[in-house]
């Protein structure tokens, strides 16, 4: 269950926004073999005045993906790589413009529908 959050700069379009979270998905379910039903993604949209990143663009954007412990540095390695890959391909962002963090909070931090997972 990756949970997906993008900060980006407001003002894109609903459809670049789709394909965004559509490249993110697709790059999991490809790296990691997640199923095509496990979306848990949300995007943060963020004045330009407000987004502090020297050096990039308006299509720069943070990816933070908060996974279940005990994926591989492969799987991971390629979940970044994938999902760069189809935004580059699909959005046409610099690969300078995507910056990627993966958490790994352990399952005792967990919980869902009030229950403690681990």
């Amino acid at each position: 269950m990756p949970l997906v959050r993008i900060d980006m700069i407001k003002g894109k379009s609903r459809k670049y926004k789709a394909s965004a979270l559509d490249c993110i998905h697709e790059g999991l379910e490809e790296a990691l073999g997640i199923e095509d039903w496990d979306r848990f993604q949300r995007i943060v949209e963020i004045e330009r005045q407000d987004f502090e990143a020297q050096g990039k663009t308006d299509d720069f954007m943070i990816i933070e993906l908060t996974l279940f412990p005990g994926r591989s540095r492969k799987q991971k390695g390629n979940a970044i790589r994938l999902i760069t890959e189809k935004l580059c391909d699909r959005l046409s962002i610099a690969p300078t413009d995507i910056f990627i963090v993966i958490n790994e909070p352990p399952l005792e931090n967990w919980g869902f529908g009030g229950v403690q997972k681990g």
